[in-house]
């Protein structure tokens, strides 16, 4: 090994996330309560520096809505943490808001194995990480988004600059202050600050980066008509708790008895949406379904249709 440091050691410890933190400075000294308040006190900055970047994230959520009406799809693209936040975002997308298994992918360094067992070496996997997004067959009517904390991922930023060669349109999530140089269309960089441990960014920068994901997919289906007030009701009911929480949505939407809501859900097929329109229309469900075509999925639209 060199005496010089390499330009990576530099970069690195340039981070605001890879300094020392001066508040926890003693964190091995204290006792449980005293770690737990300190780390408590410095959770307490994430929301507060995710709200400082709401204007981005809401062109984020713009490009992801253009592209899904455009036929579009949506990869987040990550190392480590950053990439098990992706898969779980994407994975919770199908049974939440009813999407396709295929319109929300998580990509992550390492592979499918990666997720549940740490494999460190695989974030810096560049050819790996072009031949992911060929492999996931990424066009330009699709959203990449990259997840890196710590900016620099060279798995991450190698994905955003082959899905960029495609023509996706690229959307990068860091924790540090915006980064240069980064081949993205469009920077959300929520700088959290020195984590409780240096560099230890599954703490802070985590839960930066798992509140910004909620807000991008979460703002994103209620553009897209996945929402009525602020219920789900494009949620698959794939078990029983959602198989009851179904029927509850619709008492709470139509003000009728669990008997009526049981009743309409099944004449409805087990669609939510379609159960709401038609009783609150007094329609059959071809008639709801037809509604809701002609108001793009939008039960308050649909409620507002003229009927046959």
């Amino acid at each position: 090994m060199s005496d010089k440091p390499p330009s990576i050691f530099k970069e690195i410890s340039s981070l605001p996330t890879e300094s020392i933190n001066p508040h926890t400075r003693n964190l091995d000294e204290v006792s449980t309560l005293s770690i737990l308040k300190m780390i408590s006190r410095e959770d307490k900055l994430v929301a507060p520096a995710v709200a400082r970047e709401l204007k981005t994230i809401a062109r984020a959520v713009e490009i992801v809505v253009a592209a899904i009406q455009n036929g579009g799809r949506v990869f987040y693209v990550g190392a480590g943490t950053s990439g098990r936040l992706g898969v779980i975002d994407a994975a919770e997308c199908p049974p939440t808001f009813g999407t396709p298994p295929d319109l929300f992918q998580g990509v992550m360094a390492g592979g499918r194995d990666a997720v549940f067992a740490a494999k460190e070496g695989s974030e810096d996997r560049e050819a790996e990480a072009r031949r992911s997004i060929s492999s996931k067959g990424v066009t330009r009517r699709d959203v990449v988004i990259g997840l890196a904390a710590c900016r620099r991922t060279p798995f991450v930023v190698a994905a955003l600059r082959r899905a960029k060669e495609i023509g996706a349109t690229t959307v990068y999530v860091t924790c540090n202050p915006e980064p240069s140089g980064i081949a993205a269309d469009l920077v959300i960089a929520v700088d959290v600050g020195p984590e409780a441990i240096m560099g230890s960014t599954r703490m802070k920068s985590g839960t930066a980066e798992k509140m910004v994901l909620n807000m991008i997919s979460t703002a994103s289906m209620v553009r897209l008509g996945k929402v009525y007030n602020n219920m789900m009701v494009d949620l698959m009911a794939t078990s029983e708790k959602l198989k009851q929480r179904s029927v509850r949505i619709i008492m709470l939407a139509t003000d009728c008895t669990y008997p009526e809501a049981v009743s309409v859900l099944k004449r409805a097929g087990g669609s939510v949406k379609t159960a709401i329109v038609m009783k609150l229309k007094t329609v059959t469900k071809r008639e709801a379904r037809r509604l809701l075509r002609a108001s793009d999925g939008f039960v308050k639209r649909a409620l507002k249709g003229k009927r046959r």
